[in-house]
């Protein structure tokens, strides 16, 4: 099952639960807020939550809404984080772990990859896409841009993740300003953590 825009066993830290804001002036530079929204993700650490389709795409039909959905802050390092996210099939009555997100903190940036794998560990065929912010977004938002390619109407595709300490997470591919799919996840709710996503 492919999904489109479909993201840490090191030591781990722990920061308050209070999320990480910025208190500048609308001007604050790409780096800053970079590292305040990676800061915001690695609050999670050590924690996962479940979580359900919001924005379903019409053209696919890979998920229903019904699903069983996790994300976990599994590992984490000073300037990578991979969070792994399990999807329920319930026709088969087990889970597809194949999905990992993964976060790099550059100077200024930050980058988004997707390591896709299948259930003997394998890469899938395709893996490791994704792209770079290319604005400096926000404590709580960061959109990733898929170089190289346009929607026909001349939109830029990437994908947006949203991080709400003690509220949620989002993860979603958009075109332009629009969400194109969208997965919700409940962070007021920490759950059992799940097996090591394939290969891992």
């Amino acid at each position: 099952m492919k999904l489109y825009g479909l993201v840490l066993l090191g030591a781990l830290t722990f920061s308050s639960c209070a999320p990480v804001t910025s208190t500048t002036s609308p001007s604050t530079s790409p780096e800053s807020t970079a590292h305040l929204f990676f800061e915001n993700l690695r609050q999670h650490c050590g924690n996962a939550y479940a979580g359900k389709l919001t924005v379903a795409r019409p053209d696919r039909m890979d998920l229903t809404g019904d699903e069983g959905m996790v994300v976990d802050f599994r590992e984490c390092r000073d300037e990578e984080l991979r969070l792994p996210f399990h999807i329920e099939r319930p026709a088969k009555g087990d889970w597809d772990r194949s999905r990992t997100w993964i976060f790099t903190r550059h100077v200024g940036r930050l980058e988004l990859r997707h390591d896709h794998r299948h259930e003997d560990g394998t890469s899938s065929e395709e893996t490791m896409y994704g792209g770079f912010t290319q604005s400096p977004g926000t404590a709580h938002r960061q959109e990733f841009v898929l170089a190289d390619r346009v929607a026909d109407d001349g939109s830029v595709l990437g994908w947006r993740v949203e991080i709400v300490p003690g509220d949620r997470y989002t993860y979603g591919t958009v075109r332009g300003d629009a969400w194109t799919w969208r997965v919700d996840f409940d962070l007021t709710r920490p759950i059992s953590r799940p097996p090591a996503p394939w290969g891992h």
